[in-house]
């Protein structure tokens, strides 16, 4: 049975082993990030090297490693093949911090439910009240929005109150992608254009020279072009170039995060040999992530 400091050392070593991607880690730098001697530390660190938990790292550039024995006592799974499950605050993503387990404590409650998030990484600039983001996690794109109610700096355990629960499908992009794509040719003019848009009652399309897709015009690009007198020039200077195309088979988790990162409106869909097979707009995402019949949402309201 590990004491609470045990356990306070043990989890520290491992937030620290973690951003410092797999090097030894000395006794100083944990008592500085616990705020005790390092004497103390030194002594604790022989008992839980005798319970197979840390190990000993020789030389100058030496220092302590948790074994997975450390890893399985504080109920954190460990793998080569884990993946980063990302927590934000706002739209800022904490560097240095995962998620690595959540269990839902208070799901048969109609009106409540709460969240302990096990988190690897230094959650002590994370505050009671701050609205987190987490997720997607990788095997069942899980996604959790809510408030910190309370945190456990020992176990490094937050307590959220989930406010929004979703998981994402995990088909693949093109089974929401328009595959009816409507095409610009670099040479229409701004009417020719407008007119095209109105009538297939879209606000964006793919403009293409030689069968090729060069660039995006969009709703937004008609408005600027009015708005700064360029109603002369063809749509190939007016267009946006910054174009992704994506496979068919990439899944639509991964969709979202290309195109949350790289701030698109739309994704050209494409087959293995390059051809256009669709187009995939925000709203088209929105909408495969609100289809109550594909997955279930929990929203819960203030």
């Amino acid at each position: 049975m590990l004491t609470s400091v045990q356990k306070e050392i043990l989890q520290n070593l491992i937030n620290l082993y973690k951003s410092s991607e797999g090097k030894s880690i000395k006794g100083e730098d944990i008592a500085e990030v616990m705020n005790r001697n390092p004497g103390t530390i030194r002594n604790q660190m022989q008992s839980l090297r005798s319970l197979g938990l840390v190990k000993g790292v020789p030389g100058p550039h030496g220092g302590y490693k948790p074994t997975v024995e450390a890893y399985h006592s504080l109920h954190i799974s460990v793998s080569d093949k884990d993946s980063e499950v990302p927590l934000y605050i706002g739209e800022k993503q904490l560097e240095g911090v995962s998620v690595a387990r959540i269990e839902f404590t208070s799901v048969p409650q109609p009106t409540e439910c709460e969240a302990a998030i096990k988190v690897l990484g230094n959650i002590k600039d994370i505050n009671l009240g701050d609205i987190v983001r987490i997720g997607p996690t990788p095997v069942n794109n899980l996604g959790l929005m809510g408030k910190i109610v309370g945190r456990d700096d020992m176990d490094n355990i937050l307590l959220v109150d989930a406010k929004t629960i979703r998981s994402i499908p995990k088909t693949s992009i093109v089974d929401i992608a328009s595959k009816n794509v409507i095409f610009l040719n670099v040479n229409n003019n701004l009417k020719e254009a407008s007119e095209i848009l109105s009538n297939n009652s879209i606000d964006g399309a793919p403009v293409i020279e030689d069968d090729e897709v060069v660039g995006m015009f969009t709703v937004t690009d008609i408005v600027n072009a009015i708005a700064n007198d360029k109603h002369d020039l063809a749509i190939g200077d007016l267009m946006s170039k910054d174009v992704v195309t994506v496979s068919k088979d990439i899944k639509i988790a991964n969709a979202i995060d290309i195109m949350f990162k790289k701030e698109l409106g739309r994704l050209i869909v494409t087959e293995d040999n390059g051809d256009v097979l669709g187009i995939v707009t925000r709203t088209d995402l929105i909408e495969s992530i609100t289809n109550l019949e594909q997955f279930p949402i929990i929203t819960k309201k203030d």
